[in-house]
């Protein structure tokens, strides 16, 4: 899809400050009540279901497949997402008991498991959504929106944003007007790359100081240098003269693309009107943001979650935190005063441009940020690590998770005795991770270094009315 209780702990620091928890709903009920809410979940689910049999408007079949628990009363979404998270650390569990790895916590748990953390803004929260073009309900084939069906059973419709309860209204406007321009344009959409066309997805980032960055992407076919100038013209014009003009962007950017996802790297974002950045404030900090760059979607969430990430590092005067998968450097900066050195490791390259430009401007002089391929970067870092201060690191990968030789790297370096892994899908190539930092040693994967051990999960609620949250696990060793 284009748009993505606990035990008492003996020691105070393994578990969030009173601030932090002060909001959270009592989700460690009985196992009677997470039946009961479990069961309520199924229900709702067989009605949505049947809601999105014909009959059903398009509208709600959106609304279902993109935000399953927008029917649900918020607390109730969080609970849904408790059992959820649940499952996996018992999952996870179990798969350590089968490589003999006692691992079992009350509970079947891997580890304790707090509450799922709200989010502070409950509705609007993305500060970044993708629009697709393509044959929307009426069959209009210039339709700006999100999918409703799948490409396998070719069945795709693309039906309009405008009701989802997660996009912002600026979006949404945007979104609107690129539309309207599409469908005066006499270029055809660009659904399929070998039937032809031209007009592809639109990208709108927004910040809190009401900064908002449209990135609309465009297959050139067979196009001349010519007539992709007459296009990047008219676009210009519709949104700096026309009736554009209501989107009030700060940054207009154009992308020629052949492929599905294209780098800037691949083919460079041209800015076609504005502001090159946008920028972000984060913790008392200002952040510049680039097309590509990645940036926690939910900016009030990703406050919560990194003042959490903080503390559970633990980290003091003399500690180097590693980075992993920085992005603009969010999550090292706003550590950066009360550790020795922050190191911070990307493989888009602008965002390392921005998390300099961030550290620069911020007045933070005790980091580096390297650009490359975690799994390039990080081993070639470590082999030769000789420095005697505490390392901690925090990771935040996509979905695909750490490449194995980022994994075998923290393993086998002895100076990092605690890990924050971030995840967005616990359940998917991140248990692969889990599993290889905590198995005994194994010489044949080159696994040489002692196990970690997960100590504390808590999951914080980046995600409203959709079934995922953000996993915040602790491992230890």
């Amino acid at each position: 899809m284009a748009l993505s209780c606990a035990r008492r702990l003996p020691r105070w620091h393994l578990r969030p400050s009173s601030a932090l928890l002060s909001s959270l709903p009592s989700q460690g009920g009985s196992v009677l009540t997470e039946k009961k809410t479990a069961a309520k979940w199924k229900e709702k689910k067989k009605a949505r279901e049947g809601c999105s049999l014909p009959g059903s408007s398009w509208e709600e079949r959106l609304a279902n497949a993109a935000t399953p628990l927008w029917r649900l009363p918020y607390q109730e979404q969080l609970q849904v997402k408790y059992e959820s998270q649940r499952k996996i650390l018992q999952t996870l569990a179990s798969r350590l008991e089968e490589l003999g790895i006692d691992a079992q916590k009350p509970g079947g748990l891997c580890c304790p498991l707090q509450p799922v953390v709200p989010s502070p803004v409950i509705n609007g929260y993305r500060n970044k959504s993708t629009f697709s073009v393509n044959r929307g309900p009426d069959g209009n084939p210039k339709t700006v929106g999100l999918y409703v069906g799948t490409g396998r059973a070719r069945n795709i419709v693309c039906v309009k944003a405008n009701h989802m309860e997660n996009i912002p209204p600026k979006h949404k406007q945007v979104a609107q007007c690129y539309e309207e321009f599409i469908r005066c344009s006499p270029l055809d959409p660009c659904v399929l790359f070998h039937e032809g066309g031209n007009w592809r997805e639109l990208v709108v980032r927004t910040t809190s100081h009401g900064h908002t960055m449209a990135i609309i992407t465009f297959h050139p076919q067979e196009l001349g240098q010519e007539a992709l100038a007459t296009q990047k013209a008219l676009l210009k014009e519709f949104f700096t003269c026309g009736p554009g003009t209501v989107c009030a962007l700060t940054s207009l950017y154009f992308q020629e693309s052949t492929m599905t996802r294209c780098s800037h790297e691949q083919s460079p974002f041209q800015l076609l009107h504005g502001e090159p950045h946008i920028f972000e404030e984060l913790l008392g900090l200002k952040f510049r943001i680039s097309p590509d760059a990645f940036f926690q979607v939910n900016t009030g969430g990703a406050e919560v979650l990194y003042q959490a990430v903080r503390e559970l590092s633990q980290a003091g005067g003399d500690t180097i935190l590693l980075d992993i998968c920085c992005g603009t450097g969010t999550v090292g900066l706003s550590l950066a005063h009360q550790v020795s050195k922050i190191i911070g490791i990307e493989v888009v390259e602008k965002a390392i441009e921005d998390a300099r430009w961030n550290a620069a401007f911020n007045g933070i002089s005790n980091c580096e940020f390297h650009s490359g391929k975690a799994e390039a970067v990080l081993p070639q870092l470590l082999s030769s690590w000789e420095d005697a201060r505490p390392l901690v690191a925090v990771v935040n990968p996509s979905r695909a998770g750490l490449h194995y030789k980022v994994v075998r790297a923290i393993r086998n370096c002895k100076s990092i005795r605690r890990l924050l892994y971030i995840s967005c899908k616990p359940e998917g190539e991140a248990m692969r991770n889990f599993l290889e930092l905590c198995c005994p040693p194994d010489p044949g994967k080159k696994l040489a270094g002692e196990p970690f051990a997960p100590m504390l999960a808590i999951p914080f609620d980046m995600f409203p009315h959709t079934v995922h949250c953000e996993l915040v696990l602790l491992f230890t060793r």
